[in-house]
């Protein structure tokens, strides 16, 4: 599935959910809280846990996690990108440019 595919298909399963819906503060509000998870799905990645009512995952169920807490924060970006008519293929292209302008690899 290609970015354009992936970016409808969140669009038509998230209306279908009725989660296109809410106020863009609320949206910003889970993009932050998804983001948190992705730092905490690191941290178990790189360090542990070491909480007593936790169970300790092996790598490959923590990398399990964070590739689902990526997923979620992406579908929350897309959910904003969709909102102001914005497709990924932009955000890449425009995010590429800038950063190729900011640092130069002459």
């Amino acid at each position: 599935m290609d970015v354009t595919e992936f970016q409808k298909w969140v669009n038509d399963y998230y209306e279908i959910r009725g989660w296109t819906e809410l106020d863009i503060f609320i949206r910003i509000g889970f993009l932050a809280e998804e983001t948190g998870e992705v730092a905490r799905a690191i941290r178990a990645l790189e360090i542990g846990r070491d909480r007593p009512d936790e169970v300790t995952e092996s790598f490959k169920n923590n990398r399990k996690e964070l590739v689902e807490e990526l997923g979620d924060v992406l579908g929350n970006v897309i959910v904003i990108a969709n909102k102001y008519d914005i497709s990924l293929e932009e955000v890449f292209n425009s995010h590429r440019e800038k950063l190729s302008k900011r640092y130069s690899y002459e």
